[in-house]
């Protein structure tokens, strides 16, 4: 049951947290409504599940090299995968190129972290 919560709290707090960037970030839209913006929010979960630890591993001497600052380009192009997918699939979120997708990356793990530190969830 807990970690089941613990999944729901996190893709809430990725849905709002890719709100925040659509509407903070020119280059990135996202015109829909709630269920939309959950299933971008799915997409985006799953996209950082599949596809993130494939390009960390991929990518590791590019990020040891530059002191891990290379993963701000790994979240670009998740945000990137996220906006092509969800353009395909039609769910009203659309990135623009990759530095919209950059700054959107930061904005998204910034409001995450908020998030998670202004509502932390307990593990059992």
């Amino acid at each position: 049951k807990a970690p089941m919560r613990r999944l729901l709290i996190h893709w809430l707090f990725n849905a709002v947290a890719l709100w925040v960037a659509a509407h903070l970030v020119p280059g990135l839209a996202f015109n829909g409504d709630l269920l939309r913006l959950i299933l971008v929010a799915a997409v985006f979960g799953v996209v950082n599940s599949l596809l993130r630890p494939l390009l960390t591993v991929l990518t590791c001497p590019l990020i040891v090299l530059t002191l891990g600052l290379f993963t701000l380009v790994i979240n670009a192009v998740m945000l990137l995968v996220t906006g092509w997918l969800s353009t395909r699939w039609n769910l009203g979120f659309a990135v623009a190129g990759f530095w919209p997708a950059f700054w959107g990356g930061l904005v998204v793990g910034l409001v995450s972290l908020g998030l998670s530190f202004a509502f932390p969830t307990r593990k059992l």
